[in-house]
């Protein structure tokens, strides 16, 4: 009897794990999803920055007169 209930908990064990793999597959997946999408976003602005460079003042770089 007692090798059956040892049995029956590690089943349970087991299926608590399968669980909660399946929801950090799911999460890890969603995460990668939005990394994908910020970083063409990314590449978006920096194609961006790239074609009209008057978007970015070079003078804000540059200490003002009083320094």
């Amino acid at each position: 009897m007692e090798d059956e209930s040892r049995i029956v908990e590690l089943e349970l064990r087991y299926m608590q794990q399968q669980e909660l793999l399946q929801e950090l597959s799911e999460v890890l997946y969603a995460q990668q999803r939005e990394l994908d999408v910020l970083r063409a976003e990314v590449e978006q602005l920096k194609k961006k920055l790239q074609g009209e460079p008057g978007l970015v003042d070079a003078r804000q770089h540059e200490k003002p007169p009083h320094y």
